[in-house]
């Protein structure tokens, strides 16, 4: 216990030496554009969260070394929230109107994104959640402050039943199977149940659903009720500890592990080099990148951040499956910024609502992202403001004993699926805020 408080002690020590070390450059100029950083570092989260919030940072750190956004440098600064909600919205209170105002938010919870939600449109600051936050927001008519950019947990669960549909040789021969749930019993978790079931009545599935209350360090209960019921196939929508148990049950159990399909916030390296071996064979999502130890990008970061003694967390780190997804998160705010540049002046500090416009207009095709470093990381991005997500490809990765490898060709989700689901459930969010949604003409302004 002495321990943990030492350590939280010494995070929130780190966190006021970081304000306090860019603070006097900031001023009230604004001349720097900020970037607040929500971050996990404690808790049993925080060995899944921190290397995606190093990521961030060291990417941040990137863009600095190569001459900021057009000239323009990048400060930051943390907030731990201990994927607490609460937590998040006071660190997104404190951070929100700092340094001339906050670029956009991350908040790398569900939960926080749902809380945030309102209060975004009030602020006019964007929130991006790449990967996670709600699966209707890519509807931008309605979610105009909400980025869902690269997919949601709707087009992870999508994919993953067309990956196992794969495995069984056609979608027909998903009648009569039985898939399980084992999902983090949050927000987050249940975001994959409506796709699932929708998908279940579709294609005669049966889905088991198995919540495992935070933390997740005991699944036994859960991994009982599997060995009972014998699922066909078992998805994990965990988190931090909870994918390390899950592993672990699943081996204690005999559960085949190359019968387990995890979303991309199950499928990094802490969530299975424990077991090493023993987790051979699981496989997971990818939010279309893995582990990229040999990209262009990982390079640049180690030669002009870490070589000079300027890297965030561990060297041995970058390049990993959440190191990387934390580096591609800041690179989607930073090209945000970088777009609203070239409407409302190149060199200049942008306010949240112009970074909205810049992350409605995205277009990064694929010569941009390899020169930028992400070529074989990354395909192409391209929002609008009625489509805040902008891709929908998925790869999946297994892992091989001792490190991930790639296990199948790109994926894309079907939208002939996700886009009636998208428009209902935006347009029941609508009705109940009283919200009238923008028009395309609206969008053009």
């Amino acid at each position: 216990m002495k321990l943990r408080t030492l350590a939280q002690a010494a995070s929130a020590a780190a966190v006021i030496c970081s304000s306090l070390a860019v603070a006097p450059t900031a001023l009230a100029q604004a001349k720097e554009q900020f970037f607040p950083v929500l971050v996990t570092r404690t808790g049993p989260i925080a060995p899944n969260a921190s290397p995606w919030a190093n990521g961030y940072i060291d990417y941040l750190k990137l863009i600095n070394a190569k001459g900021g956004i057009n000239g323009v440098k990048i400060i930051f600064e943390e907030c731990e929230t201990g994927y607490a909600t609460d937590r998040g919205v006071e660190c997104y209170e404190r951070l929100k109107g700092k340094h001339g105002g906050a670029t956009l938010f991350q908040p790398l919870s569900t939960g926080i994104t749902f809380a945030l939600t309102e209060k975004a449109p009030i602020d006019k600051i964007p929130l991006i959640t790449a990967g996670y936050g709600r699966s209707e927001s890519q509807n931008g008519a309605v979610f105009g402050w909400n980025f869902p950019l690269l997919g949601t947990y709707w087009v992870g669960s999508e994919v993953a039943i067309q990956h196992i549909a794969k495995k069984l040789g056609g979608v027909a021969n998903l009648k009569g199977k039985k898939i399980a749930l084992v999902y983090h019993d949050s927000p987050y978790g249940k975001e994959a149940i409506p796709i699932l079931e929708e998908l279940g009545k579709k294609y005669g599935y049966e889905v088991q659903l198995l919540p495992v209350a935070a933390p997740g360090v005991e699944q036994k209960a859960t991994w009982l009720q599997i060995r009972q019921s014998k699922p066909d196939f078992v998805l994990l929508s965990g988190w931090g500890v909870m994918n390390l148990t899950a592993l672990r049950e699943a081996q204690a159990t005999g559960y085949p592990r190359d019968k387990m399909l995890g979303n991309w916030w199950s499928g990094a390296e802490p969530d299975v080099k424990d077991i090493g071996a023993g987790a051979k064979g699981y496989s997971a999502m990818t939010l279309q990148h893995g582990a990229e130890p040999n990209s262009k990008v990982v390079k640049d970061v180690l030669e002009l951040v870490h070589a000079k003694g300027q890297g965030t967390g561990p060297k041995d780190e970058v390049g990993q499956v959440l190191y990387m997804r934390g580096l591609i998160s800041a690179m989607l705010g930073v090209e945000g910024v970088r777009k609203a540049q070239e409407r409302y002046g190149k060199g200049k500090v942008m306010t949240g609502e112009q970074v909205r416009w810049g992350l409605e207009n995205l277009n990064l095709d694929q010569k941009t992202l390899d020169a930028m470093g992400f070529a074989g990381v990354m395909r192409p991005v391209q929002t609008s403001c009625l489509d805040h997500m902008g891709s929908s490809w998925v790869r999946v990765h297994t892992w091989n004993g001792s490190k991930w490898e790639f296990s199948s060709d790109w994926y894309q989700a079907d939208e002939k699926v996700l886009r009636p689901m998208v428009m209902l459930a935006s347009s029941k969010y609508a009705e109940e805020k009283k919200l009238k949604p923008r028009t395309p003409e609206e969008c053009k302004k």
